[in-house]
C-alpha cells in the first residue's frame, strides 16, 4: 500500500463520516482515526455547504382558502407584582399557615403578598400598590425569577 491508497482511504473517511479505520493484510498493518464526526481538529479548514432552497409548487388562486389571523391577546387586566429576585415562592409564612393573601383579598402597599427564598433568607414580598388581588401567578413552593409576575392586583 503506497500513500496514494492511504490519501484514497482518508478521502473515503471523511466522505462517509468514519471516524476510525483499520485494515491488516498479512504483516501490514494499518490504522487511522479523525476526531470526532463535526468536530473539526484545529487547523482544519471547515467546509459548509448550504443546501438547495426548494419552493413548493405553484397553487392557482381558485385553491387558495383564506387564512384566519389569529388577534393579539388582550392586554391582562391589573397591576403585575413582580418578583425582586431570584428564589423560591411561598404563599404561607409555614407549611400549616393560612396563604398571606387569596383572590378576592384587599391590599395596601405595605401588604405583605408572599415570601420568597433566597439563600436561605425568607424575603417578604410586598404589594407595592392599594387594590384587590385578582390572579396569583405562581405556584407553591416554585422557583422564581427576577422579574416574573407573582400576582396580579386591580388597582381600582
Amino acid at each position: 500500500m503506497d500513500l496514494k491508497d492511504i490519501k484514497s482511504i482518508v478521502d473515503l473517511m471523511k466522505k462517509n463520516a468514519l471516524s476510525e479505520f483499520e485494515m491488516e493484510e498479512g504483516d501490514f498493518k494499518i490504522k487511522l482515526k479523525r476526531d470526532a464526526v463535526g468536530k473539526p481538529r484545529k487547523g482544519e479548514p471547515v467546509m459548509v455547504q448550504e443546501a438547495p432552497m426548494v419552493l413548493p409548487a405553484a397553487t392557482p388562486a381558485a385553491a387558495l382558502a383564506p387564512v384566519a389571523i389569529p388577534a393579539a391577546a388582550p392586554e391582562p387586566e391589573g397591576t403585575e407584582v413582580k418578583s425582586p429576585m431570584i428564589g423560591t415562592f411561598y404563599r404561607k409564612p409555614s407549611p400549616d399557615a393560612e396563604a398571606f393573601v387569596e383572590v378576592g383579598t384587599k391590599v395596601d402597599a405595605d401588604t405583605v403578598v408572599c415570601i420568597i427564598e433566597a439563600m436561605k433568607v425568607m424575603n417578604e414580598i410586598k404589594a407595592e400598590v392599594k387594590g384587590t388581588i385578582i390572579e396569583v401567578l405562581m405556584e407553591e413552593g416554585k422557583p422564581v425569577e427576577y422579574g416574573q409576575g407573582l400576582f396580579r392586583i386591580d388597582p381600582s
